[in-house]
């Protein structure tokens, strides 16, 4: 969820090629609108920072590419996770599933290219970008201060795996400086990469939203929701029958704000939402939980 200034802005990030299926974003946001869930900007609505798809704004990302590119703090990488994995010699702080990049591809190539050549047809190079040494820090809303180091804790960081730098990490910061984004929640998950992202926006000269960053819901072997868990998308409970408000009731009790088996709307969850309140402890589908949605 994005802000700003108070305007609630939903963003469609369709960037992940390979799983993007046509008319999801349609169908994100009939989900949506079926929970009772409402928005300022978007897609649907309009507003002033439109396209309000990531995949309508290649040449914002393009351009915010070559301003990398011009400072030499991006180059064209081609080494494959399996060749990370093999020059990775010591554990290193974060996530215990990241993986420490040791600059194999510095200067190795002119161009993308040049990259591009050096790979099978079937692969391409990704755009990483070069992190300087020196802690990164925020105030988390939710999580309070986080400290890390992005060039001791992941070395140089993948942006995108696409020849204009259509990717996440990128995208996301200059979407949100176009937007004039002020305000970013989202799950507990991307806390690292903040550290990252807030290490582009100063090579680019752009502000920092605040972050808040909250627990997800996992399964319980403790991994976050997938297909091994069940289908437990929205779409499916909606055709399976059921009620909006037996979804929004089981997130209020996730949240501590309401009895388990509750029914609620949004706005009546509105007015017991407290930031301060919210549990620390990430939320699990448990059988119980699987037997009130019919699972």
């Amino acid at each position: 969820m994005r802000s700003r200034g108070g305007s609630l802005v939903l963003r469609i990030e369709d960037l992940d090629h390979p799983k993007v299926k046509p008319g999801a974003a349609g169908a994100v946001i009939d989900d949506l609108r079926w929970l009772g869930l409402d928005w300022d900007e978007g897609p649907d609505v309009g507003g002033p920072c439109g396209p309000y798809v990531q995949s309508q704004r290649r040449s914002l990302y393009r351009a915010t590419l070559d301003r990398l590119i011009a400072q030499g703090r991006v180059y064209p990488c081609v080494c494959s996770r399996a060749d990370v994995e093999e020059a990775q010699s010591a554990p290193h702080p974060g996530d215990a599933h990241a993986l420490k990049y040791p600059g194999t591809c510095r200067g190795r190539f002119a161009t993308w290219a040049e990259a591009a050549a050096a790979l099978p047809p079937d692969r391409l190079p990704a755009w990483r970008f070069q992190a300087e040494g020196g802690l990164i820090e925020f105030e988390d809303g939710f999580c309070g201060r986080r400290a890390l180091d992005p060039a001791e804790a992941t070395g140089d960081f993948a942006l995108a795996r696409d020849p204009d730098g259509a990717g996440y990490m990128l995208a996301v910061v200059a979407d949100d400086a176009a937007m004039g984004i002020d305000e970013v929640l989202r799950g507990d998950d991307l806390i690292d990469a903040t550290h990252g992202q807030i290490a582009l926006q100063r090579a680019l000269g752009l502000p920092t939203p605040r972050h808040v960053h909250v627990p997800l819901v996992v399964a319980e072997d403790g991994r976050r929701l997938a297909k091994r868990h069940g289908d437990t998308r929205l779409c499916a409970l909606r055709e399976a029958g059921v009620e909006a408000g037996r979804i929004v009731g089981l997130l209020a009790w996730w949240c501590g704000w309401a009895e388990f088996g509750e029914t609620l709307t949004p706005a009546e969850l509105l007015l017991r939402f407290d930031l301060g309140t919210l549990k620390r402890e990430r939320a699990v589908l448990t059988p119980a939980v699987k037997g009130l949605l019919g699972l």
